[in-house]
């Protein structure tokens, strides 16, 4: 997932070496914060058991997570705006390390509302590390480049998501106590912690490019145009509402969903390996949808892999086992290239209005908060298996914009012609 990316330039010409120095340090975040959101699917059910939670009430980890993206991202911006990207960063990782920390007296006192304030603070530091770190990547190079630069971080970020589960269930699953208790998270969570203020330390010593704002030459020509004109941008906003709401919703169940007797009847510590496989696959889907979208256009790829999830989330809805397990986890390969294509598609066209269209498809990312509630209460209501009919509506939504919502506009042009 990708925030608002502003005009800038690189205020010095830094050597070949010192550039991709940069680029190792910046990737880096990436990694980060795909590893910590991705922790949320380990979280969420070891909470549910210890604080003896139902779905609903569970997923208010997701909606306090996502829910600082919206609410903190403006701020952030300004933030950056004042104090730079590279001190933005370092913001960024205290406030990080200060949401983990918390964790530790949220286990002591046992009260969970104490653990969501926590993931908010948490949030709150990923969000002004994204700000600060999305816009540093794309100009930290040539304009030419600047995507092939953005799209290998977003791997290594879905390498930390890769890893993240690995880390929870070692950590927070894989002790011998019988009883759940909330005090198995102080310890991955204070590492992490610690982690985040080296980090910091390091960010604060190295010396990177400095990143100036460059002013937009078309700024009197975006007064006169709105975004919310633009058809493309505001159905896809939608889209990545729906998309991020979705993808995360069906991570947050696995744990859960691989522990009914029906389908895996695993242990939670071994069920919260196999999510894993859920963000791998994302990983790998990625390099193959760059290589097929030389050849199939985007619009046709973003229906494929659509309706391709519809059909997998069908097919774990009505059957049991290790085929229910499998299709659900494949719905990973196929989510790889849904945003950033969704995202691209959106963008298309809008020229001096682009800064403002990424910044409204940014804040769509609240889907993330939202999405996992509905899920929750469906699965309260039914069961976890059947409440996949809630990503599964978001998935058909998305195909309809691959096919026609992202082209209403340039359609709606044609008949005016042919009129």
């Amino acid at each position: 997932m990708a925030t608002n990316i502003p005009t800038g330039q690189v205020s010095a010409t830094p050597s070949a070496l010192n550039t991709k120095f940069a680029f190792i340090a910046m990737t880096s975040l990436f990694f980060i914060w795909g590893f910590i959101t991705a922790l949320n699917d380990i979280l969420i059910p070891h909470l549910k058991a210890a604080f003896s939670l139902n779905y609903t009430e569970a997923m208010l980890v997701q909606f306090c997570f996502f829910g600082a993206y919206f609410i903190i991202s403006p701020f952030a911006g300004k933030l950056i705006e004042k104090i730079g990207y590279q001190r933005g960063i370092i913001v960024g990782l205290l406030t990080i390390a200060a949401g983990c920390a918390i964790f530790y007296p949220a286990a002591e006192v046992e009260i969970y509302m104490v653990f969501l304030l926590g993931l908010f603070v948490l949030a709150s530091g990923i969000t002004i590390l994204q700000v600060s770190a999305n816009p540093y990547v794309a100009v930290l190079g040539s304009d030419e480049t600047a995507a092939s630069r953005l799209n290998l971080a977003q791997a290594i970020n879905s390498l930390g998501h890769t890893l993240g589960p690995m880390f929870g269930a070692a950590l927070i699953f894989g002790g011998a106590a019988t009883v759940i208790t909330a005090s198995a998270v102080q310890l991955p969570y204070l590492i992490l912690a610690s982690v985040m203020i080296i980090t910091a330390i390091l960010f604060k010593v190295i010396k990177l490019p400095v990143i100036t704002n460059v002013e937009d030459p078309h700024a009197a020509e975006v007064s006169k145009d709105s975004i919310f004109k633009h058809p493309p941008l505001v159905f896809g906003a939608l889209a990545i509402f729906l998309y991020v709401g979705a993808e995360v919703s069906i991570g947050s169940f696995l744990v859960n969903y691989f522990a009914e007797a029906h389908i895996g009847n695993l242990s939670e510590h071994e069920a919260s390996k196999m999510v894993s496989y859920y963000w791998g696959a994302a990983m790998i889907g990625r390099f193959i949808g760059a290589a097929l979208m030389r050849f199939i256009l985007p619009t046709y790829l973003l229906a494929f892999n659509a309706l391709m999830v519809i059909a997998l989330i069908a097919i774990s809805m009505t059957t049991e086992a290790k085929l229910a397990m499998w299709s659900i986890l494949a719905v990973g390969l196929f989510n790889s290239i849904m945003f950033p294509t969704i995202f691209t598609l959106a963008i298309k066209g809008l020229g001096p209005l682009t800064g403002r269209g990424s910044g409204l498809l940014c804040q769509a990312i609240v889907g993330g908060a939202i999405i996992p509630i509905f899920q929750g209460v469906a699965a309260d209501f039914t069961s976890v298996q059947a409440s996949f009919w809630v990503p599964a509506l978001a998935y058909i939504y998305i195909a309809w914009y691959a096919l026609r919502g992202s082209n209403i506009q340039e359609n709606t042009r044609v008949e005016e012609v042919n009129t």
